[in-house]
């Protein structure tokens, strides 16, 4: 039973870790090849991708919407504020950081989202889970290695914008497994159209809607291919929600990390990216901590479930701290809990698991 949950978790895992670099890498080519430099409005789009894909599997039986009470919604409208907060941080804090130095920062989301854990839920990771995290930190520090510079303000706002984006990501989870319990889908649901007006808004504010309207030039390829970016921006959300569900906020950070490095590989085929040998260097080293720290988290919950899914006496149940009238004991998992790319995917992708901006989905 143990090793079927952690088999399923793991495949949404790597489901998560496919789509992810897709919706990257087909970001990075609508705004290079289509000239579609417009990143609130295709995050726009991602929402309205996503709020038709979840309408259709809702008429379909896929999901039943939960009513919310008004303190609910309230709830869903700051957490959907706290997106774009982050996504305006981003923005701003590129204007005064390097792309390098910003993804080096951006590459500490795990940690923040320790922290978070710790603070807010008084969750705390084992040693071997944190130790393991810190060679994706490294090997992103390498791999992104450039001109480094930033001022004050920038690494300020490049900070804030990192623990915004760890806070969503815990919040993510505790969305979805906390009191109100969302199935993935009808989160996605109830966020996506407060996502997008809120998207437009930014776009009108900041002359965005206004320069689209004036320059950009709709072909029959060009509908097809933002389209179907906004279908895969969709296929991105709920796959990136589940797997929050049934991993961890950390975990999404981390690979959200590994995802980066390998965006690096397929920009220099795609894109005609340089890179040297301390770029390579830090990929391989980025590679090697996200298969470390897979191991470390296998290993963990495996431990766990083994011990959860094992009957013990009624005796030993009931002498054990904790536990009253149970024939189960029950241990009590202490465990936490959302990229290299350009200014414009830090724009463009929210965030959720992991990784905030810069991890490849509308959320």
């Amino acid at each position: 039973m143990a090793a079927a949950s952690n088999s399923v978790a793991f495949a949404w895992l790597a489901y998560y870790f496919a789509v992810n670099l897709a919706i990257t890498i087909y970001n990075k080519s609508v705004m290079h090849f289509l000239h579609f430099s417009y990143p609130w409005i295709l995050t726009g789009i991602h929402s309205l991708g996503s709020l038709a894909g979840c309408v259709i599997l809702a008429r379909t039986g896929a999901f039943t919407p939960k009513r919310l009470s008004t303190r609910d919604n309230l709830v869903m409208f700051a957490f959907s504020l706290l997106y774009t907060v982050n996504i305006a941080v981003s923005n701003l804090s590129l204007h005064a950081v390097t792309v390098p130095i910003h993804q080096v920062v951006r590459s500490s989301t795990p940690f923040f989202m320790i922290l978070i854990n710790i603070i807010w839920l008084a969750k705390y990771p084992s040693r071997p889970r944190f130790l393991s995290i810190v060679p994706t930190l490294l090997g992103v520090a390498l791999a992104t290695y450039g001109d480094y510079y930033a001022t004050p303000w920038g690494l300020f706002l490049t900070l804030l914008g990192v623990v915004l984006s760890a806070l969503k990501g815990v919040a993510t989870n505790q969305v979805l497994v906390g009191p109100l319990k969302l199935h993935p889908l009808d989160l996605l649901l109830k966020m996506s159209p407060l996502a997008l007006a809120q998207c437009l808004v930014c776009a009108v504010a900041a002359g965005e809607w206004q320069e689209y309207r004036d320059n950009f030039l709709w072909t029959r390829f060009a509908v097809v291919a933002i389209v179907g970016n906004g279908a895969v921006a969709f296929a991105m959300n709920y796959v990136s929600f589940t797997a929050n569900k049934m991993t961890s906020a950390v975990t999404m950070g981390v690979a959200a990390n590994v995802k980066q490095a390998l965006s690096i590989v397929l920009s220099v085929w795609l894109f005609d990216l340089a890179v040297n040998a301390t770029n390579v260097l830090g990929i391989l080293i980025t590679l090697g901590g996200g298969a470390w720290y897979t191991r470390v988290e296998f290993q963990e919950r495996s431990a766990v479930q083994k011990l959860t899914d094992t009957p013990s006496s009624p005796k030993r149940a009931l002498s054990s701290p904790g536990v009253a009238k149970s024939p189960v004991v029950v241990p009590r998992e202490r465990s936490p809990g959302r990229n290299h790319s350009d200014h414009k995917d830090v724009v463009v992708e929210f965030g959720t698991g992991g990784g905030g901006p810069g991890n490849g989905h509308a959320y």
